[in-house]
């Protein structure tokens, strides 16, 4: 009895605070003047805070029906402009067709706390929108006023360092989101003097990292992350050694910015930064994963293209059944450790996972040209983030990540994508028209 009564009250309570965030949403968006619209989304923030999971699925569902623009209206204004072409006539349109629920999370980041209100409402309803299709345009809503409120231009270029406040040190530790950082030792050694952090705040949260980069400053372009995390290897001191800057992660701190491209804007303006202080800098590079790979290999059974010659597919075909022979399962780097020690058998180990680490560089070069419906651009995500930036696609390493992860993910394949400052913007346009910008380095390995 008393655990019904219990549930009783909390389901009025939950009620009553969707019912007062409707009424206040609803207040808002009339509220003529600023100090009571003010107060008014203070309130509204409040009782959003409040919210149970299921509330929270009310009111974005609210937020996709009450708060649409009224479709008769937007009809009527169109074909009025339609046949006027007048500006006065567009102005209308366009205000008509603006969903209301953008001019009310204009006013809600009045609150005291509101962009931040605004962001957590954006990453609860990213959660929702895989289950309901119908929230999609309020997301786009969401996402179309963040990328304005979030436009690079606004935010300020930070180095983190060991003398950072120890509240942003910690957020560094748990949103890096590539390779683990294993407590303070290991966050130390990312930021010696052969390493930089860098991170993008807004003037709206500060002190709350959007978004940061991991740098290692060395002599030549790496090709395995293992050495760059090494806590026991002593930083390189002398500056005038460092001739590359390589990119090794980049991670996001806030959910609620999911689909505002930030990361782009962010290795650039690193980039420039830091050849403004290190003149010797030649070479700006990242050392990526390829995350997505392991499972393209585990489920493709045949290669197809319609951009290769017969032959060329054909041999990249035998390639990937060869593999699969090889392989049984196994990745070739999980499988090497268990060769028998011997000459002539560990001699035959070392070239089969010689013939293993091949067969698999060649085989990634494929899925990254070759695997995506749309034209060139690749199906994995990290291909697809650096190259649309205007990165060059330059080298497939093998054994590059040995970490679980790393196996897991992509038979501890990584690859390095150039960013010749001077080639980007071209790099880019040739991206937008559906090609693919890769050294012969890689290109050879699709021959």
């Amino acid at each position: 009895m008393f655990e019904r009564l219990q549930q009783a009250r909390r389901s009025a309570r939950e009620r009553s605070d969707l019912a007062r965030l409707i009424d206040a949403c609803r207040a808002l968006l009339g509220a003529r003047g600023e100090s009571n619209s003010v107060a008014i989304a203070d309130a509204a923030v409040g009782h959003y805070r409040n919210l149970s999971a299921d509330s929270l699925k009310a009111f974005f569902t609210l937020l996709a029906e009450e708060f649409d623009p009224d479709p008769q209206s937007v009809l009527e204004l169109a074909g009025r402009y339609a046949q006027s072409r007048a500006p006065e006539d567009l102005i209308a349109l366009t205000r008509a067709a603006e969903p209301p629920r953008q001019e009310l999370l204009r006013r809600l980041i009045r609150a005291s706390g509101g962009t931040a209100a605004v962001l957590s409402m954006r990453a609860q309803l990213l959660v929702r929108l895989r289950g309901d299709r119908r929230l999609a345009a309020v997301d786009a809503d969401f996402q179309h006023l963040l990328s304005s409120w979030f436009n690079p231009g606004f935010l300020e270029l930070q180095q983190v360092d060991w003398d950072s406040p120890a509240r942003l040190l910690e957020q560094i530790i748990r949103h890096e989101a590539v390779h683990e950082i294993d407590g303070w030792g290991d966050l130390r050694r990312r930021l010696q003097p052969d390493r930089r952090c860098f991170a993008f705040f807004h003037p709206a949260l500060p002190g709350e990292p959007l978004i940061f980069v991991e740098v290692a400053l060395l002599e030549a372009m790496p090709a395995a992350i293992g050495p760059l995390l090494d806590c026991d290897q002593p930083p390189a001191q002398d500056p005038r050694r460092f001739k590359v800057a390589a990119f090794y992660s980049i991670s996001n701190c806030q959910p609620g910015l999911r689909g505002v491209n930030l990361g782009n804007f962010l290795i650039k303006q690193v980039a420039q930064r830091l050849q403004a202080g290190f003149p010797a800098l030649r070479t700006f590079c990242t050392l990526s994963p390829v995350p997505s790979f392991a499972d393209w290999l585990a489920k493709v059974e045949r290669l197809e293209s319609d951009r290769l010659k017969p032959a060329r597919l054909k041999a990249l075909d035998a390639a990937l059944q060869a593999w699969r022979a090889r392989s049984h399962g196994a990745g070739p780097v999980e499988k090497a450790g268990a060769s028998a020690k011997g000459g002539a058998t560990e001699k035959a180990g070392a070239a089969q996972k010689t013939d293993d680490a091949e067969l698999l560089r060649r085989l990634c070069a494929f899925y990254l040209f070759h695997t995506s419906a749309a034209g060139l651009r690749p199906s994995d995500p990290v291909a697809r983030f650096h190259l649309g930036n205007g990165a060059r696609l330059e080298r497939i390493n093998a054994d590059g990540d040995l970490t679980r992860k790393g196996l897991k993910q992509s038979h501890g394949l990584m690859v390095n994508y150039l960013y010749d400052l001077d080639e980007i913007e071209a790099n880019h346009e040739r991206f937008v028209s559906e090609e693919v910008n890769a050294s012969r380095a890689v290109t050879g390995l699709l021959h």
